[in-house]
């Protein structure tokens, strides 16, 4: 059998690469060989191609979506809707690696933060569905983030008590946002209501601005002091990916050490389904 031409190998990459850009959602190799009517070995070294050329990538499953090239194009207009759906892998695999609920916020008017994108937890406790549920920003965890990083600013007036735990000095919500920006993450134990605890990371774009901030929540009873520091590394990690995707300089994870790549970090991550071979050196 002879190799196919230069062209012939980008007219075959293209037919790929327009499945996957016009497919309303993520796409699976089983499904793109299907389709093509390509061979599976000329399908996955495609593929292989055009993901380390940014113009695929896989989810946690292992099907396809746009790559890097087309998000950051379509993320030049700064479109809400556009964010949640770049950011979705890596709420998914964050949701996967903790099992606890996941939530992508942004700032709202008067001192609050809104949800605006969520991943189940696993369990039946801690399933609430916070999405378009605005929150104050000095006692949730995505809100200090915003607070922190200057996203969002507090509201005039006195800070609501929400719990006994809540902070309403804003000399020491002051304090606690120090922290937050030397840690990299944020933390509200039982501060928003009694029993939930959460942790925060924060999502920059084009540099330094944060846009967003990520979080995984669940009951204390879960979450306690010792996995608070696992989750947290965790969300910061997917929150340093996320970051890169939308152009910001990967400096790493200083929890873990691992760098920001503009892929949802998979370490511990469930095995991909119905994909190609895996690159070669890969681990």
């Amino acid at each position: 059998m002879t190799s196919p031409t230069g062209t012939q190998a980008v007219d075959r990459a293209a037919q790929l690469l327009l499945e996957v850009v016009h497919c309303p959602g993520p796409v699976t190799f089983t499904e793109l060989t299907t389709v093509t009517g390509l061979a599976k070995s000329t399908t996955s070294r495609l593929l292989m191609a055009l993901e380390r050329n940014g113009l695929v990538r896989r989810d946690a499953t292992g099907r396809f979506r746009p790559g890097e090239v087309f998000i950051s194009y379509a993320w030049r207009g700064g479109a809400e809707a556009d964010l949640v759906s770049v950011a979705q892998p890596f709420l998914e695999q964050l949701g996967a690696q903790t099992g606890e609920t996941v939530n992508l916020g942004v700032v709202r008017d008067r001192g609050m933060v809104e949800q605006i994108a969520q991943v189940d937890s696993r369990f039946l406790i801690g399933g609430t569905n916070w999405v378009g549920l605005s929150v104050p920003l000095h006692c949730a965890a995505l809100g200090k983030v915003l607070l922190a990083y200057g996203a969002a600013e507090l509201a005039p007036g006195r800070l609501e008590q929400r719990t006994p735990r809540t902070i309403t000095s804003r000399g020491a919500l002051m304090a606690e946002l120090a922290l937050v920006r030397d840690r990299g993450y944020a933390v509200t134990d039982e501060e928003l209501e009694p029993g939930l605890v959460a942790v925060a990371a924060p999502v920059h774009r084009d540099g330094a601005a944060v846009v967003a901030a990520l979080s995984v929540s669940g009951p204390a009873t879960r979450l306690t002091g010792d996995r608070i520091a696992e989750v947290a590394a965790r969300c910061v990690a997917q929150a340093s990916a996320l970051s890169a995707l939308l152009r910001h300089p990967a400096t790493g994870d200083p929890a873990t050490g691992h760098p920001a790549t503009g892929h949802p970090a998979t370490h511990d991550s469930p095995p991909q389904k119905d994909s190609p071979p895996q690159k070669e050196g890969a681990a």
